[in-house]
């Protein structure tokens, strides 16, 4: 069980590594699909970027580990709303609108993303928790 946790936070950090450069690169898609009630939009998408950062590098700390992974499930959480509005106002990304064969696993997996988080950090064992 632990490689397989070692792995899945390896997968994991790197997602998070890769999407945090995008959030400061190039954070035109991201602010397209940022709610309007979002206040300071291009700070939030920068300070996404930062976070996922941090957390991706948290993960690989084994002092941080556990905070990286309370911190990145709450960021997942928190940015689940951009995601809806993405899918509910059919937001074109490049000029590609994607259908619901998108959208629709991709806020299914959102609780999935957050539980991951929280597993391949040690916040919880659910649910492979030795009887």
């Amino acid at each position: 069980m632990a490689r397989g946790r070692t792995i899945a936070r390896l997968v994991l950090a790197a997602a998070y590594a890769v999407a945090g450069v995008a959030h400061l690169s190039r954070p035109g898609g991201f602010l397209a699909i940022t709610p309007h009630w979002v206040p300071m939009p291009e700070l939030v998408v920068a300070m996404t970027g930062v976070a996922e950062l941090a957390g991706a590098i948290g993960l690989m700390v084994p002092r941080l580990r556990y905070a990286a992974g309370v911190g990145l499930a709450l960021y997942a959480l928190c940015v689940w709303p951009a995601n809806i509005n993405h899918a509910l106002n059919d937001i074109p990304l490049g000029g590609a609108h994607l259908s619901w064969w998108y959208h629709g696993p991709r806020l299914a997996l959102q609780p999935v993303i957050i539980w991951w988080a929280l597993w391949v950090s040690g916040v919880t064992d659910w649910p492979f928790r030795r009887r």
